[in-house]
């Protein structure tokens, strides 16, 4: 069995957790995820990781909550100062501004979205010198960038991030 199918396999969360809506998210099927992230990742982030994966998946599943929480344990893990770091960072960023979208909080959409077309934009930079092979390697920096200036104020809708088809 491959990442993507131990990804898909792992079960959603039992709600969308909105803080100040719900009283309390489903913090027993994120902690099982959170469970199979290394303390530290060893050079980069596998582009595979089951975690990673499921990550990416709760965002575009409308999990943009649950999506901050694993994606937070996966960057927490991985090397200090990489691409794969800058590379989370701005899709922590992305499922924050999905989530404060369905908040009805537009100006910090805004600026949730500017600062993370600014983490693309310099992962783009500072991948011209070299990838490490891991998530950041491989994750279409240039058309997310393009979305996000796009999208920044636009339609109200989500953004996807996930590691197949990050810009629908």
């Amino acid at each position: 069995m491959d990442a993507d199918q131990v990804a898909d396999r792992l079960a959603l969360p039992g709600w969308a957790y909105v803080p100040g809506v719900d009283q309390a998210p489903d913090r027993a099927t994120l902690d099982g995820v959170k469970a199979l992230v290394p303390v530290r990742f060893d050079g980069h982030v596998p582009a595979t990781h089951p975690a990673l994966l499921y990550g990416l998946r709760l965002n575009d599943e409308g999990l943009f909550w649950e999506a901050h929480e694993i994606l937070e344990a996966v960057w927490k893990a991985a090397p200090q100062g990489g691409l794969d770091r800058l590379c989370l960072r701005g899709c922590i960023q992305i499922a924050n501004a999905n989530l404060k979208l369905k908040m009805g909080r537009q100006r910090a959409v805004d600026r949730l979205l500017a600062d993370a077309a600014s983490d693309f934009t310099e992962l783009a930079v500072r991948r011209r010198g070299g990838g490490t092979g891991g998530f950041a390697a491989g994750y279409p920096v240039a058309a997310m960038v393009e979305l996000l200036r796009a999208r920044t104020g636009a339609d109200g809708t989500i953004i996807p991030i996930g590691a197949t088809q990050p810009c629908k």
